[in-house]
């Protein structure tokens, strides 16, 4: 199955960022690790496959539970960032949904933590992690809702009080292999792929971040928001930060972090 679009716009956006994700949004995606591993039910003993690793935030929770872990990324950087960060991992390799360099039944469990948003054909990506996994063991996945949560919202609101025009600017999986970015719609994903048991919940909570943090994800080119940002003049992006600044002071706390609430749909299943 050929890349499509998508898939090579995501590889081109990716390249060489992982410092820039782990210095910005790694913590926020880091947030529901612990529940995407309890859905997958991984404990000591279990082989578990971690697809899409990005900085190795659930790879190293895996390993810590005492499974064996291998794990994958479509990007050399986060695959290096990973291996650092998770040298007790049985393996971290470049590679990407849909196309898994292992054999079928290989794992006890798969895991992929905001993945699926990255992939032009969401389906084959979770036909693979079925392929993978063993009968009667469990794959849990997470992904952003939509319509999009307040922290991610922000970012909009920050571009329209700029007078940017950002509908041009970011790519969309093709319609024929889109799904509905909602607990039912995540959970057909699921069921179609073949799986059993399946169920959705919503995660939300509060991520609490330094503002320049925050901030400085898109200025590296990280997030659809990053691609508005990389798009933009020198004067318009002095008015995006201005802006930018502007709105987020609703949003802080005394000790100056923001506290940007979130979400999260976390869906699992047994493999049949």
């Amino acid at each position: 199955m050929p890349r499509t679009a998508f898939d090579e716009h995501e590889r081109s956006r990716w390249a060489g960022r992982a410092m820039a994700f782990d210095s910005s949004f790694a913590a926020l995606c880091a947030h529901p690790a612990p529940a995407l591993l309890d859905a997958a039910h991984v404990a000591a003993g279990m082989r578990v496959l971690d697809a899409g690793t990005g900085s190795g935030t659930v790879a190293g929770l895996a390993n810590a539970r005492g499974a064996t872990v291998v794990a994958v990324d479509a990007e050399a950087s986060m695959v290096e960032l990973a291996r650092s960060r998770v040298p007790a991992a049985e393996e971290v390799r470049l590679a990407a949904l849909p196309h898994l360099p292992f054999a079928s039944r290989s794992f006890d469990a798969a895991v992929a933590n905001f993945v699926i948003n990255h992939v032009g054909d969401p389906l084959a990506a979770i036909t693979e992690l079925r392929r993978v996994v063993r009968p009667a063991c469990r794959i849990a996945v997470t992904i952003w809702p939509d319509p999009p949560p307040e922290a991610q919202r922000l970012w909009g609101a920050v571009f329209d009080a700029a007078g940017v025009d950002r509908r041009a600017a970011v790519p969309t999986v093709d319609a024929e292999r889109d799904f509905p970015r909602t607990p039912e719609g995540f959970a057909g994903l699921l069921d179609a792929a073949g799986l059993t048991d399946v169920r959705c919940d919503t995660i939300t909570w509060v991520h609490r971040t330094d503002p320049e943090a925050w901030w400085s994800g898109p200025a590296n080119g990280i997030s659809k928001a990053g691609l508005v940002l990389a798009a933009q003049p020198p004067d318009v992006l002095t008015r995006i930060r201005t802006g930018y600044d502007e709105l987020t002071a609703a949003y802080r706390d005394s000790d100056g972090l923001l506290a940007l609430p979130t979400a999260a749909l976390l869906a699992s299943a047994f493999v049949p």
